[in-house]
């Protein structure tokens, strides 16, 4: 046996370092065991917050702004009830049955308009029909809504001028040539009360309706002389 203190040292530090590999075999053995004890099984499925697809297909479940007419359908023709009386057309001038539905939360009420782009007025195309206030609970108007004479707007309800010069509806009623797209457009608004008069500019009207939406829907007809 000996004394000498740097064979003490040099005994310590190989037991040291046997003590440490031993104790990172250990450590690694650990992890292997935790690796394939946690690991899914054939068949297993992950856990839903692994999945970002589950949140699309949420998104993809919500409600849409949506709005229908038993007299128009999406692309087709307009039938000469709906179109305008005077100025050389011949329709009933009877606005179309609207009914919609998926307005967002938030909505406070709602705003009608019917644009044709394709009338000859430089660009700014034809206004035919603007409505706006109309009440929240509201989900659908009647046929011939569109004539204020016959009171079948809900209470509330503001109908502006349309470009013909008057209130309410004015149907459809271009040249003669092709024909042309109608666009009747339903918004949901963050306003119970749009704030205008309805002699208003109707790209005045547009703007102030178009600040305080929510959500939109279009319905396209086309009519042709």
């Amino acid at each position: 046996m000996t004394n000498d203190p740097l064979l003490g040292l040099a005994s310590r530090a190989r037991l040291s370092a046997r003590a440490v590999m031993g104790i990172g075999l250990a450590l690694a053995s650990l992890a292997v065991t935790l690796a394939a004890t946690s690991a899914p099984r054939g068949g297993d499925t992950p856990p839903a917050a692994t999945r970002p697809e589950s949140v699309s297909n949420a998104s993809d479940a919500a409600a849409k702004l949506t709005l229908s007419s038993p007299q128009i359908s999406q692309g087709k023709a307009i039938p000469a009830d709906q179109a305008f009386n005077g100025s050389g057309c011949t329709g009933k001038n009877i606005s179309p049955a609207l009914s919609w539905s998926g307005a967002p939360v938030g909505t406070k009420s709602f705003a009608l308009m019917v644009h044709d782009p394709d009338a000859p007025t430089g660009g700014k195309g034809f206004w035919h029909w603007v409505v706006y206030d109309i009440p929240v609970n509201t989900t659908s108007l009647p046929a011939d809504a569109g004539d204020p004479k016959k009171g079948l707007m809900p209470a509330g309800a503001v109908q502006a001028h349309n470009d013909f010069g008057t209130p309410g509806y004015g149907g459809p009623c271009p040249p003669p040539g092709k024909p042309h797209h109608y666009h009747f457009r339903l918004y949901a608004l963050s306003v119970s009360k749009l704030g205008v008069d309805p002699e208003a500019p109707t790209p005045l009207i547009n703007a102030r309706i178009n600040t305080n939406k929510l959500a939109e829907a279009d319905l396209m007809g086309l009519y042709r002389q």
